[in-house]
């Protein structure tokens, strides 16, 4: 997950390939607290690792719940059986609807029953998100509701001395602001139901009734039918118990496949973007965006978990249509009705008012950035598209309100048709339900290669640059080559195979052909800040004078770095790079729209490679140093293949006299001036 500032997404031009989505948000803390309310254990397998379901867990651990994890997306829950194992406990839900309300309400229960207080509390946003009508419902009820700020809204104090509960008149709740509402009492109430029925009578509209439909499924896998009229009246047995299923597979998320749905159907032209783990047969209402995408012109077909998308009509056919049953998916929608034929107008979408952020002012405002016509109402909203030849498209810095949904639907726009960059701001929301989503993007999405960033960090030996790049690198979200790496490597790989590298050696024409195919198929992988050669980790290895040394010496050949050149440009891959080295300007990518030369004198860059050898432990003589600086810089300026020097646009940076800190800000302040987001 990126945990950048911002993240920029340069011009995508085409999609096509496989992706298995992570785990549906609804379904897993829905499925954690059945869990963690019924008798015995339950493995849960495909669960989904986002910040809800990990504010779910948390809870849970709390509440005495037992949890063991079995892999990265596997959990077994040993459950309550409907008993408070802890009377008291204070519980942080950050911006979790689908874990505050159903919590809520599960504890005004077991504590009007058992007795016990709890606090529930989330982010700032979580305490501006209406809880009234759950709370107003339970209270009605006979339980102990109490907010703890704004009435109405988090934060709550839950419970105090056991009471008796209502039951003998039907509870009643508002369906038309949330349906996790009516749900939080779906899932609590059959812990109060040993003895007799329980009616739940839903006043208003509801909205969203697919998710109640996952609520219902759910049930019946733990024991429970409710029985319905409508969509108004809800009737849970007398004699209700919860009963663990022993194992239960959590969906591919619905909502997240909508976005991999929107980018088949806008640029799959050669191949489709299959989606795995879902298949129109899903529990999930969203998978009801299928139909959705179809009527824009999509070409959408499906198997039993999965699903592939081409994009049919160009551009896209203009919708009118009642989004009520898709409503986190339909916030898709609206992005791809910039690439429509006609305005699309999206229609019962009050809920989103009420989400994470209010999401039609924030998409309305968003959407503007980039050009657009955008109209709003109470529970609608307009479109109106740009223009297919990419004229009135604009570069744009999209806020995104801490909403996960607001960061991904805006990447879609990178598809725009003025080949326009997007900037998305803090990128880290989407780790609320898909931390891996722009990682994912990256894997069905193709970019010109010269339009794929890179910025260059060329200079001599011991300047900084693996410094400096490593930073920039971790401060933008992209890439990071460290081509003096890579000719280390080569030395490190040679002497595993046996090839000497010394001066004499190296005037052997047959020694010299060995290293330039050695360089040509070098297994390297770079990641976390770790080096790996053919699967070893070999980061401190490259790092020995003796490496440097070597590298230094083969790095002069021009078969060698010939050889090279290919692996090197095939690190430039979205969203962008840094690259570091002595040529990365001059021969390697000459098309950088930033090229930095970084140097210090040979006396200061001497005592920085003291410095960090001595912290490593290992012995060092800076008179020696030095000396091999200077002879090393004359080796590098007098070669003659790529010889060290700056490009002719590159900036000069002396960093002699300034902090790593320092040179990383002067390099991003360079880097944002060249950007059309602005500061």
């Amino acid at each position: 997950m990126y945990r950048t500032a911002f993240l920029d997404i340069p011009p995508l031009t085409r999609a096509g390939g496989t992706v298995r989505l992570p785990g549906s948000k609804s379904i897993s803390n829905r499925v954690l607290l059945l869990a963690a309310l019924c008798d015995g254990e339950t493995v849960i397998e495909d669960l989904l690792d986002s910040d809800d379901t990990r504010v779910m867990l948390d809870a849970l651990v709390a509440l005495g719940c037992g949890l063991q994890r079995l892999g990265p997306t596997t959990v077994r829950v040993r459950g309550l059986g409907g008993r408070l194992a802890v009377r008291e406990a204070r519980l942080f839900l950050g911006n979790a609807g689908t874990a505050m309300r159903p919590l809520t309400a599960a504890l005004a229960v077991l504590t009007a029953q058992q007795g016990g207080r709890f606090e529930l509390s989330g982010v700032p946003r979580m305490h501006e998100r209406p809880i009234g009508d759950l709370v107003d419902a339970l209270v009605e009820l006979g339980a102990r509701v109490q907010p703890l700020g704004q009435p109405g809204y988090p934060p709550l104090a839950v419970g105090g001395e056991p009471t008796s509960l209502r039951l003998d008149t039907p509870v009643r709740v508002r369906g038309d602001v949330s349906s996790q509402f009516l749900t939080a009492l779906l899932l609590a109430l059959p812990l109060a139901a040993a003895q007799r029925p329980i009616t739940i009578e839903v006043l208003g509209e509801l909205i969203s009734k697919p998710y109640i439909e996952i609520t219902l499924r759910l049930l019946e896998r733990f024991g429970v039918t409710v029985q319905r009229a409508g969509w108004s009246r809800f009737v849970i047995p007398a004699g209700a118990r919860y009963t663990t299923p022993g194992r239960i597979h959590v969906e591919s998320d619905a909502s997240s496949a909508s976005y991999f749905i929107a980018t088949g159907a806008i640029a799959a032209t050669d191949a489709p973007v299959t989606i795995e783990g879902l298949g129109l047969a899903s529990i999930q209402g969203d998978i009801r965006f299928v139909e959705a995408a179809q009527a824009m012109g999509a070409h959408i077909d499906g198997e039993a978990n999965r699903l592939h998308v081409r994009r049919g009509a160009w551009p896209l056919r203009a919708i009118d249509l009642d989004c009520n049953h898709i409503p986190d998916a339909a916030m898709t929608l609206a992005v791809m009705a910039l690439y429509a034929d006609g305005p699309s107008t999206l229609r019962h979408i009050g809920s989103w008012r009420v989400k994470e952020t209010d999401r039609i002012a924030a998409m309305a405002t968003e959407l503007r950035k980039f050009g657009a016509s955008v109209e709003e109402g109470p529970d609608w909203l307009r479109v109106h598209p740009l223009p297919h030849d990419g004229s009135g498209w604009r570069a744009a810095a999209i806020h995104t309100y801490d909403d996960h949904r607001m960061a991904m639907c805006a990447s879609l726009a990178a598809f725009n048709p003025a080949r326009q960059p997007v900037r998305i701001l803090d990128p880290q929301c989407v780790g609320k339900t898909f931390p891996d989503y722009f990682e994912t993007l990256w894997t069905v999405t193709q970019a010109d290669p010269a339009r794929i960033p890179v910025l260059c960090i060329d200079g001599p030996t011991a300047s900084g640059k693996g410094t400096l790049a490593a930073a920039v690198a971790e401060r933008l979200g992209y890439h990071v080559l460290d081509s003096g790496a890579l000719y280390r490597l080569v030395g490190l790989a040679a002497e595993r195979a046996g090839i000497a590298t010394d001066e004499a050696a190296l005037a052997d024409p047959a020694v010299v052909a060995r290293l330039a195919a050695l360089a040509e198929r070098l297994p390297v992988r770079f990641g976390d800040g770790r080096i790996w050669l053919d699967g070893d980790d070999v980061t401190q290895a490259v790092r020995s004078e003796a490496a440097g040394m070597a590298a230094s010496r083969v790095s002069a050949l021009p078969a060698v770095r010939a050889a090279l050149l290919a692996l090197q440009r095939g690190f430039r891959r979205l969203p962008g790079l840094v690259a570091d080295g002595r040529d990365m300007g001059t021969v390697v990518f000459p098309d950088a729209p930033l090229k930095v030369f970084l140097t210090a004198s040979a006396a200061t860059r001497a005592q920085r490679r003291y410095e960090q050898l001595i912290s490593r432990g290992e012995p060092a003589n800076i008179d020696s140093l030095l000396a091999d600086l200077e002879a090393r810089d004359a080796r590098d300026r007098a070669r003659a293949a790529a010889p060290l020097k700056p490009a002719e646009d590159a900036l000069l940076l002396d960093n002699s006299a300034l902090s790593v800190d320092e040179t990383v800000q002067t390099v991003l302040s360079w880097w944002q001036r060249r950007q059309p987001f602005g500061d």
